[in-house]
């Protein structure tokens, strides 16, 4: 097989990739934290399409730290032989409060 690099454009579905993002949480009980998150191979879904699993925790700030677990949404070809995954999740909850985080991960090989 083929190797296929991060600057690669491929038509159809790369079967061993994965993705980063860099974010921040909501501004929630005074302070933010960063998310620095890299995603599961792919998941192959129903409509031919795949999803990601992720989990970690979003990096130490105010004293505390919060652990979470979420699966992205399916592949969005960005029109160049590469796609992307949207995500849209809540941390667990610790000192007393959760945040939200959501945003579109870096692009990936692969137009399904």
């Amino acid at each position: 097989m083929k190797r296929v690099g991060k600057d690669d454009f491929v038509s159809g579905f790369v079967p061993n990739h994965n993705h980063g993002s860099v974010d921040y949480t909501s501004f929630d009980a005074g302070h933010v934290h960063q998310c620095l998150d890299v995603t599961s191979p792919p998941i192959p879904t129903q409509d031919g399409s795949h999803i990601h699993y992720t989990e970690g925790y979003v990096l130490f700030e105010d004293g505390h730290n919060h652990y979470y677990k979420a699966y992205s949404g399916p592949a969005i070809p960005t029109g160049n032989g590469m796609h992307v995954h949207y995500y849209d999740f809540y941390t667990e909850e610790a000192s007393g409060h959760r945040h939200h985080v959501k945003g579109v991960d870096q692009p990936a090989p692969g137009t399904k």
